[in-house]
């Protein structure tokens, strides 16, 4: 009888340590996926923005003219988009394209007809929205890396991230180097 007593006592730290380990592979995946899903939803912004920047250069190019250098800046960081393969080249494409266009933004503020333009400010407004759901994006991917990261570095978490497979930190979404400058354009 006390045989049996102990291999069920045995049985049922087994099943709790086995219920434990799942719990935290559970968590991690759960965590893991809501990190990806915020990316791809970071990446879906970009990409509207990409799909934007078209329309807008072509409705500054008319009156703009001498402006080619900056639409020629704005086409190759769009450009830089398109060919970003890694998380982290897409990152520095995106804020390539933000720079570029911020630059663009003071260059129209000297061409007050084209402000007054209906399909300017139409644009102007899409790509305002735009920019306003990129930085919210990217602050719901930060938060679900924070936590992710927070997560994976604690213990006892941190003994089986490796051994599970995953990541052992993921890379945050950073402001480009000299953000906080005002863009500067010369005539």
């Amino acid at each position: 009888m006390k045989g049996w007593m102990w291999l069920a006592g045995i049985v049922i730290v087994i099943l709790l340590i086995g219920g434990w380990v799942a719990g935290i592979y559970n968590g991690l995946v759960g965590m893991d996926q809501d990190a990806k899903q915020n990316w791809a939803q970071v990446e879906n912004q970009l990409q509207r923005r990409y799909d934007l920047i078209p329309n807008l250069v072509e409705t500054v190019k008319g009156y703009a003219k001498h402006e080619k250098t900056l639409l020629e800046n704005v086409t190759r960081a769009r450009s830089a988009w398109a060919g970003a393969q890694t998380q982290g080249d897409k990152v520095a494409a995106a804020n390539q394209m933000e720079g570029a266009l911020a630059r663009l933004m003071v260059v129209v503020e000297n061409y007050p007809q084209l402000q007054a333009a209906a399909n300017f400010r139409a644009l102007q407004d899409e790509l305002a929205g735009t920019e306003n759901r990129i930085a919210v994006a990217r602050m719901r991917y930060n938060e679900s890396v924070q936590s992710y990261n927070t997560r994976a570095r604690s213990i006892p978490t941190v003994f089986f991230v490796r051994m599970f497979g995953f990541d052992g930190e993921k890379i945050f979404f950073k402001a480009a180097e000299g953000a906080k400058e005002a863009p500067k354009v010369k005539f």
